[in-house]
């Protein structure tokens, strides 16, 4: 178990050093990506096109192997189809992306800059996330670490 922890670990700050490089913890460069009739910024392009590289390289793996080495299986979303969940979350994670510039991940990074807009942007976000459970009569999650 500890290894599986060291693992996520290790996997999150590649993650968030990539983001912290790319300057994606910028809400103001995601903005400018998103200003197509202003003064577009690119550089939101070559980062998502940069990410599927390894992504193409990790379906083709997961397709050869039965298991990932620290888990007895993969867990990949049964759920194929496109309901109105889908599209809602889609659009308000769109919309919220769009207002603000910050999406859950980069905001995350972005707390390492004690910068008061991603505290704000993560505190409102685990809000969300827990009304969204306690209004599907799910417990809290109970976090040790």
């Amino acid at each position: 178990m500890r290894v599986r922890m060291l693992a996520s670990i290790v996997c999150g700050l590649i993650f968030g050093a990539g983001l912290v490089i790319s300057d994606m913890i910028n809400p103001g460069r995601v903005l400018a990506f998103l200003d197509v009739a202003g003064s577009w910024d690119p550089s939101l392009a070559f980062v998502m096109g940069g990410a599927l590289l390894p992504s193409a390289l990790a379906y083709i793996i997961r397709s050869r192997r039965s298991a990932p080495l620290l888990d007895s299986r993969f867990y990949v979303p049964a759920n194929t189809s496109i309901d109105w969940k889908l599209v809602a979350g889609e659009a308000s994670f769109g919309f919220g992306w769009g207002l603000v510039g910050f999406c859950p991940g980069p905001a995350i990074a972005a707390l390492s800059t004690g910068r008061r807009e991603a505290v704000l942007f993560v505190a409102a976000m685990l809000v969300g996330m827990s009304a969204y459970r306690l209004s599907r009569g799910q417990r809290l999650p109970n976090y040790r670490f």
